[in-house]
């Protein structure tokens, strides 16, 4: 059912009587497009503006954005979706945002690349009357925050990598009686969410025997970045590393790059997170020791609902608030070996097709994601 409010409609009409004016001289930023079907912009109840910030991290164009336009089009068919990828820059981003908004999108769905840089963007849609939900990476001021808890998501990925690391140490224990030695390495330092990771991280190695050798964080999230960080501090304590924190699933596999270019076998234990395909088979064959399943098709169908329902003049519940910001959190789990099957294949994250091509087989069959021929 639709439910408009009368400030909300004269809202629509105000910006996009100005839309109709900028767009003579403005053509919307390459990387956008429409995603809502054929409906006309002067016939669709509405504009919704999703800013992606990036594509090296696989989610994003092979879940968030078809999910979230997917969604947006069965509960809004004449709603009209602008998209668009940032690439990890910021700049552009913000010329992507600004676009939207003199196209007259109703909504902006911002997944921030630099979230200092985004307060900007909240600031200008909330003078046009234009509400923000800030996806996945917290942005102060925003309407909305659809994400995961991120620092459970860390204290996760540190509670797994402290058990394997000390069953490791005591089945062969490092010698001369040092205490066993790991690497974290953060995602980007202009990502809020790399903080609440790092902080559930501390939080589940705090107290423990083990001795955190270096820490960084990686610009824009890279996993080429990551891969050279690792290579120095193999370098630099040589013989000493025994497990890595990779804040994500694409910091991951730079982290294990670097382990096995400096023929580490087996490599250390690491962390990961985001259920990428590429990180459950290396979960499978035992590079990687786990990833965090977070739920995006789930992050991304929320966060479409709360699109359409505001821009319909709704007021949607949150589950929490956060710096003042009403929030949706959704629940992360953690995967290993055993848990794909359950969790990545029957749960329709990826199918077991796609996990188990030709070299990852055996390893299908050793940990019951496939059943062996009678």
């Amino acid at each position: 059912m639709n439910v408009h409010t009368p400030g909300a409609a004269r809202r629509r009409s105000v910006r996009r009587g100005r839309a109709a004016a900028a767009l003579a001289a403005l053509a919307l930023v390459a990387g956008c497009a429409t995603g809502s079907g054929e409906a006309s912009a002067a016939d669709a109840e509405g504009t919704i503006g999703l800013l992606l910030p990036e594509a090296k991290t696989a989610r994003y164009e092979t879940t968030d954005r078809p999910t979230f336009v997917g969604v947006v089009e069965r509960r809004c068919p004449t709603c009209e979706v602008l998209y668009a990828n940032a690439a990890q820059d910021a700049a552009n981003q913000q010329q992507q945002a600004e676009s939207m908004l003199a196209r007259g999108a109703d909504v902006l769905v911002l997944d921030a690349v630099d979230t200092t840089a985004a307060a900007s963007v909240v600031a200008e849609a909330q003078r046009l009357g234009v509400p923000v939900i800030a996806y996945d990476r917290f942005v102060a001021g925003a309407d909305y925050y659809v994400s995961f808890d991120n620092e459970l998501i860390g204290y996760l990925m540190g509670e797994s990598l402290v058990g394997a690391v000390l069953a490791r140490a005591e089945e062969d224990p490092p010698p001369d009686g040092r205490r066993p030695g790991v690497l974290l390495v953060h995602g980007s330092p202009t990502d809020p969410n790399s903080a609440a990771l790092a902080a559930g991280a501390h939080r589940a190695l705090d107290g423990e025997d083990i001795d955190v050798l270096a820490e960084y964080d990686t610009p824009d999230w890279s996993p080429d970045k990551a891969t050279e960080w690792v290579e120095g501090q193999l370098t630099q304590y040589p013989g000493r590393v025994d497990g890595v924190l990779a804040a994500s699933d694409g910091i991951a596999g730079g982290a294990i790059a670097a382990m096995k270019a400096a023929g580490l076998d087996p490599v250390p234990p690491t962390t990961g997170q985001d259920g990428e395909l590429a990180a459950v088979q290396r979960v499978l064959t035992g590079d990687q020791y786990m990833t965090v399943y977070k739920a995006t098709t789930q992050q991304a169908r929320t966060a479409a609902e709360l699109a359409v329902r505001l821009l319909r003049g709704q007021d949607p519940q949150a589950t929490a608030v956060i710096d003042g910001v009403p929030s949706l959190l959704l629940a992360p789990r953690a995967v290993g070996p055993d848990d794909v099957r359950r969790v990545i294949v029957d749960g329709g994250v990826h199918s077991a097709d796609e996990v188990c091509t030709r070299y990852y087989v055996d390893a299908c069959l050793r940990t019951g994601v496939l059943e062996a021929a009678s």
